[in-house]
């Protein structure tokens, strides 16, 4: 069976690459790929006329500035910008946005809907603690009740987004007696309000990740999205719609390493000629073709209307593997020019490929890990008993 675009979805494809290769720059490359999607300067004017054009959330009603446009419109979209190495994560579209449109209040849908899909404002995740990484319902941080405000007191870690994000997106215990699946509230909090300390966490792929203080922090009873105590299972189902991941990247780099392969000679023989490699591009390209066939499913699933959950777990965890499993065949096919760092003057393909093995490490770990995914698949998607 083969798979194409029809002519709309095709001339969506084109727009966007043209936009993309219009605006494309050495700065916001090294913003996007290189500092793993975190938003500076270039950026942010970048995501604001993204916004522009409907397509920082295109898949949101006209009335909170999407287009109403398919959720595989959405990955046509996500997949352009990570070819071309600008997709930011947006956490606020992808991840709050949806919730706040399902379970937030009008004036909360009128106040942060229509700033985050015109790119003016971002999410940060605040889910992690050193306690609760997997385990999201054992989060620890306070949200005291206060008259009109909570008073929230604790900690979160790597909180990737915080040190450039405009809001916190922060999971909160509200009602510490409750169990505690049931206990947590989901609050918007203003990365600017006092009481706020954020401290860089620094990755082994070099990027930045945070930890974040809350002393006596207050925040407006206002800012509490959909129910309190519910806010796990918000948290769950926005975790279900971060999952879906597009594979642009990944492309490229296969792309880019399949060319270097072609010219390379190693002692006057063609690269191109060992059969082991041969083999192993072969294999890679098996999987990318699986990763690419997941995500139009996951896509096919929201439109029609579903909330994926197993289907985005699987997804995930072949997406990230094959990261992972890319990154070591392509460490093995430059063997001592594999580990040059970026910017030396014998680094091949600028240094993307030691930068890429170092961060295939950590995306199988951010967003639930390896293990995490596959106890989902087991459980809610072939029904095998909690062990």
């Amino acid at each position: 069976m083969r798979f194409h675009f029809t002519e709309e979805q095709q001339r969506l494809r084109d727009d966007v690459r043209a936009f993309i290769l219009q605006e494309r720059t050495p700065e916001l490359v090294n913003e996007l790929e290189w500092n793993e999607h975190q938003w500076g300067p270039a950026a942010r004017a970048f995501v604001k006329k993204l916004g522009a054009s409907g397509w920082v959330a295109p898949t949101w009603p006209k009335k909170w500035g999407g287009l109403e446009a398919s959720n595989m419109d959405r990955l046509i979209i996500a997949e352009e910008l990570s070819y071309f190495g600008v997709g930011p994560s947006f956490r606020g579209a992808g991840m709050a946005g949806p919730v706040i449109m399902h379970y937030g209040t009008e004036e909360q849908k009128e106040e942060w809907l229509p700033p985050i899909a015109r790119g003016e404002i971002e999410f940060a995740l605040g889910y992690t603690e050193p306690q609760a990484g997997s385990d999201v319902a054992a989060l620890d941080i306070r949200a005291v009740d206060d008259g009109d405000y909570f008073i929230i007191n604790g900690m979160k870690t790597f909180n990737s987004a915080c040190h450039f994000a405009d809001y916190h997106w922060l999971g909160a215990r509200t009602d510490p007696d409750a169990p505690k699946h049931r206990g947590v509230s989901l609050i918007i909090v203003d990365m600017k309000s006092p009481g706020i300390t954020v401290r860089p966490l620094w990755t082994m792929a070099g990027t930045r990740t945070n930890e974040v203080y809350y002393d006596n922090v207050r925040v407006p009873k206002k800012n509490l999205v959909g129910q309190r105590g519910r806010g796990f299972s918000q948290m769950a189902q926005a975790l279900d719609l971060e999952r879906m991941y597009p594979i642009g990247g990944l492309q490229r780099s296969f792309e880019e390493l399949v060319e270097y392969v072609r010219k390379a000679n190693i002692d006057g023989k063609r690269l191109a000629d060992d059969q082991i490699v041969r083999r192993q591009l072969a294999e890679m390209a098996a999987d990318l073709e699986v990763c690419r066939l997941l995500s139009f499913r996951l896509a096919t699933i929201l439109d029609q209307g579903r909330v994926p959950n197993y289907e985005s777990s699987t997804l995930k965890l072949f997406l990230t593997e094959t990261s992972s499993r890319l990154s070591h065949v392509s460490m093995k096919i430059l063997g001592p020019y594999g580990p040059l760092l970026r910017g030396s003057h014998r680094a091949v393909l600028d240094g993307i490929v030691a930068y890429h093995h170092r961060l295939s490490v950590i995306e199988t770990i951010y967003g639930g890990s390896s293990e995490i995914q596959r106890n989902i698949i087991a459980l809610r998607g072939l029904g095998l008993p909690r062990a």
